[in-house]
């Protein structure tokens, strides 16, 4: 049962005349110089030791120890030669073993002896670092961590759910445990011991945190076992040492770990906690410690889920006028064989947009895993819902406020995607890689407030990809870019709006003599001047506009395909038409059809309302010929009053909780 000594080994000094007390932990070695200890007169000395003991003498310039054999042979004294000891079982009794030095003058007369007498005592203190559910004996990798498959390092998660709802949010703010739910999210650390009954006067056992660690970490304790399972907080916030009291004899001593927060910009994920044995000198003094050894924790990260996992649960808000809305997505949630959550005006104050105020993913360590909502800065009235809807055992809540900056429309979660599992230049992204709208590189534009940008980098397992977006009014990445499910060998499309295959398809129409079909029949909320396939394509101003959104979609086009490893054929251009306002930011000239709801095969579109052309809108027959063949279930949805017109479409208003991945994010290698 080693323990890492500090350095390895522990120096002890002898005194000639005198008998000494000391611990020995197994598997450390204790040192003891000779040539320091020896009387005046000294040449030669010889050694006796008790069974339990193994004692080697090291000679300066020779790098091979010599083992002790009985007692009889004598060395001689040189300047550096020191004896090292060590002990590999536990003493039944303090002092049953001891060490005698005999020195000897010229000729072989003895003069004098020095002692000591050992006890030894196992302490180890142990986390799962081999990440199967089990806490292993004295694991060699437990003080480090090691990312991949066959790495390394015990695994923390943040207790950010609450398993009381009367209590006010998150566990990680209690310094009590209430029950043995929150236990189960926890990480088991055990403390084991071996020994004597008790330990020389004196000597104590102390856990301890760095005062850098003490924000990040928490461990906890059963108190008074017999008066019901009481669990307080032994290191935490407050406090950075705990002394164990000594078991006794063999032991194992349960501790419980939870995290208190991710990873971010100043907090790398990785925390420490070490035992020490403390030495007692003289009262008054303090101790000194002759042992420590440590285990490292890596926090888990918060995860993003992609459009392309299947679905869980669909939450949307319930307003005056979405109740059709609301319907037809009903519908679509039955076939998609997911449930669906409403959340009620008193919640979302007159808020619809779902998808800005929260993102779902997930956190996830070897003994659990559960979902985490992560809060945007963005304050419009929905705050309440994330804590009050979501927060419950088993349902985590994080989030992020800027406490300088102002919070711009990129802050709000639309802004913020994830990739299905990629893989570029031979570098594998199992967990995709997020995809955050931001402004051009050499503008002054807007971007998304530094803290939930250093946020999305620091979980490190989905490599962030930075977008342009800033050329949309309300400059979201979802307004351009989503991805949809495929059971090919590629296992999913990217779909990109794309103002070129709309002119396109629009010129095909036209040269087929159906100049004259009409846009926007059956829409509400907008000018009802008669809109024909002709108009559009004779509306240079519109044209031009369309060029400089289509580079803008280009552009990052390009990003894409280098940053995700995509080829053209993995990308779907979806006909899409902008106009620019009068601060020269583009907005959908009619429903975007990109900003789509996924849930597995059965996608819900916004109804573009297109040209109608046979009795049938051109634009969705375009679209299903796009994506029927992958498999995919066409369904578009008339979200036009509710959201079409303040600039939002379907997936704005509604946000999908999705299944974890399979993958375990610490096999990546970031």
């Amino acid at each position: 049962m080693a323990g890492e000594m500090p350095r390895g080994e522990r120096t002890l000094r002898l005194q000639h005349g005198n008998r000494i007390e000391a611990l020995c932990v197994l598997g450390g070695h204790v040192r003891a110089d000779v040539f320091g200890a020896a009387p005046a007169g000294a040449v030669a000395f010889g050694v006796k030791h008790t069974e339990g003991v193994s004692v080697d003498v090291l000679f300066r310039g020779r790098a091979e120890p010599e083992a002790v054999p009985g007692a009889g042979t004598r060395w001689p004294l040189d300047e550096g030669t020191v004896l090292r000891f060590s002990m590999s079982r536990a003493s039944s009794e303090v002092n049953d073993n001891k060490v005698t030095v005999s020195f000897f003058a010229e000729g072989g007369k003895p003069i004098n002896q020095a002692g000591v007498f050992l006890t030894g005592v196992g302490i180890s203190l142990d986390v799962d670092a081999d990440r199967d559910g089990v806490v292993e004996k004295n694991s060699p990798n437990k003080a480090s961590w090691a990312w991949g498959p066959e790495g390394h390092g015990a695994i923390l998660l943040v207790s950010c759910d609450k398993e009381f709802p009367f209590i006010p949010p998150s566990d990680c703010e209690h310094e009590q445990v209430f029950n043995r739910e929150d236990l189960l999210d926890m990480a088991q650390m055990v403390l084991r011991t071996e020994g004597p009954q008790r330990l020389p006067r004196g000597y104590e056992i102390v856990l301890s945190i760095s005062a850098n660690d003490a924000d990040k970490v928490g461990v906890f304790h059963v108190q008074n076992p017999f008066f019901g399972q009481r669990y307080v907080q032994v290191l935490g916030r407050r406090k950075l040492f705990h002394a164990v009291p000594y078991p006794g004899g063999a032991a194992e001593l349960d501790f419980f770990v939870e995290g208190l927060r991710f990873p971010d910009e100043t907090f790398s994920g990785l925390v420490s906690i070490h035992v020490s044995l403390l030495e007692p000198l003289a009262e008054g003094i303090p101790h000194s410690p002759i042992f420590t050894d440590t285990v490292v924790f890596r926090v888990a990260p918060w995860i993003m889920t992609p459009s392309t996992l299947a679905p869980v649960n669909l939450f949307v808000c319930s307003m005056k006028d979405n109740y059709l809305f609301t319907k037809e997505i009903q519908t679509l949630v039955a076939k998609a064989g997911c449930k669906l959550k409403v959340c009620f005006g008193y919640i979302n104050r007159g808020d619809r947009w779902m998808q800005d105020e929260i993102e779902l993913g997930y956190t996830h360590a070897p003994h659990k895993s559960f979902p985490v909502v992560l809060d945007s800065p963005r304050e419009r009235g929905m705050e309440q819902l994330p804590i009050k809807e979501l927060l419950g055992p088993d349902f985590g809540y994080v989030h992020k406020e800027p406490i300088f900056e102002a919070t711009a429309s990129l802050d709000s979660f639309g802004n913020v995607e994830v990739s299905p599992p990629v893989s570029v230049a031979g570098k594998e992204y199992p967990l995709g890689r997020i995809l955050i709208g931001s402004s051009f590189p050499a503008s002054a534009g807007r971007r998304m407030t530094g803290l939930v940008r250093d946020f999305l980098y620091a979980q490190r397992v989905q490599a962030p990809v930075e977008l342009y977006s800033d050329w949309l009014a309300v400059g979201n990445v979802n307004e351009f870019v989503t991805f949809v499910p495929t059971s090919d060998k590629k296992r999913f499309r990217m779909l990109l709006a794309s103002p070129a295959a709309c002119y396109r398809l629009f010129r095909e129409k036209q040269k087929e003599g159906q100049g004259q079909a009409t846009m926007f029949k059956g829409y509400s909320g907008t000018d009802t001047k008669r809109v024909t396939i002709n108009k559009v394509l004779s509306n240079d101003v519109l044209t031009q506009q369309n060029q400089y959104v289509q580079r803008c979609i280009d552009w990052n086009r390009d990003i894409l395909k280098k940053e995700l490893g995509l080829l053209e054929e993995d990308i779907i251009d979806l006909p899409a038409l902008f106009k620019l306002d009068k601060q020269g930011k583009a907005v959908p000239y009619f429903p975007n059809t990109v900003t789509m709801i996924v849930l597995a095969k059965d996608l819900g579109i916004p109804k573009p309302f297109g040209p109608v052309a046979g009795g049938e809108c051109c634009l969705e027959r375009r679209i299903r010929a796009l994506l029927e063949p992958l498999g995919l279930c066409c369904r578009f949805l008339e979200d036009v009053a509710s959201y079409h017109g303040s600039l939002g479409e379907v997936r704005c208003g509604t946000n999908v909780q999705r299944r974890p991945f399979a993958f375990k994010w610490w096999h990546c290698t970031p």
